[in-house]
């Protein structure tokens, strides 16, 4: 039985979503052929309207990742006000502590989850549309929003690499919620070990809000160009739809008054 528009509408919408949310580090992977399988199910039209939703909703996503790696930065910095005015952090203050430092391993992971969306999305545009394989997107050097995307997205992990490595930490130690909280917990053992933590949070907070402005920047840019391009398919496909219409609704040409056709012999 065929699906119909809302169906085949919602299985799109939440195979799309499950891109967003799913881990960077399994993204490159299952990521490939789930796309592949929505964007069958979808009809061009429908195609246009789905990605130009969930790109405007990323857009939206990223505004907030940003304000909540502000808040988390301004947090930390009080946490380690309170640490140079006494021997240790206490228990409760230091659970907020862990609670914080999650929630910002929680932004890094969903920045790199949104990335991928946005480069899957113009990598599947560009799979079904000649035109926007073509249209001109104004980045730099010839770049796509797809590479631009993998780009912003190694820099931003290798940054972060090299600020754990300069504190004595592995990225693998920061890799999941549970590599997290065992690695804070030891650091709480000790007033060093606790500034320790708040100072890599703090440094990784404030590379997270200057990321996240350039992810921001990113999105914002394939937004207006999506928009731009949208607009003239539109265009052209009203054009030629007046056209269709001018021509089936022509009146046929007069036969009166011309030469009458006898034969001659």
């Amino acid at each position: 039985m065929p699906l119909t528009f809302s169906s085949r509408l919602k299985v799109a919408v939440g195979a799309l979503i499950s891109i967003t949310l799913l881990p960077a580090q399994i993204q490159a992977g299952a990521v490939t052929g789930q796309a592949t399988e929505w964007t069958q199910l979808l009809n061009n039209s429908e195609l246009i309207a789905l990605t130009g939703q969930s790109a405007e909703q990323i857009q939206n996503q990223v505004t907030q990742i940003t304000q909540l790696a502000e808040q988390i930065q301004n947090q930390l910095r009080i946490y380690e006000n309170m640490l140079q005015n006494t021997a240790q952090l206490p228990n409760h203050i230091w659970g907020q502590v862990e609670n914080d430092l999650n929630r910002l391993r929680g932004l890094v992971q969903q920045g790199q989850g949104m990335a991928f969306s946005m480069g899957n999305i113009d990598d599947v545009l560009k799979s079904r549309f000649e035109s926007f394989s073509d249209f001109k997107t104004g980045l730099a050097n010839g770049k796509s929003f797809s590479t631009s995307y993998q780009s912003w997205s190694d820099t931003n992990r290798d940054t972060i690499a090299s600020t754990l490595r300069a504190a004595g930490l592995t990225a693998d130690q920061f890799s999941s919620e549970e590599a997290t909280m065992d690695q804070l917990r030891s650091m709480s053992q000790s007033a060093d070990g606790q500034m320790k933590a708040l100072q890599v949070g703090h440094q990784i907070a404030a590379q997270q809000v200057a990321q996240s402005q350039k992810l921001r920047g990113l999105v914002s840019q394939q937004v207006t160009m999506m928009a731009t391009w949208h607009q003239s398919e539109q265009a052209a496909r009203d054009l030629a739809q007046t056209q269709r219409e001018r021509f089936f609704n022509s009146s046929a040409p007069s036969t009166s008054g011309g030469q009458v056709m006898e034969p001659r012999w």
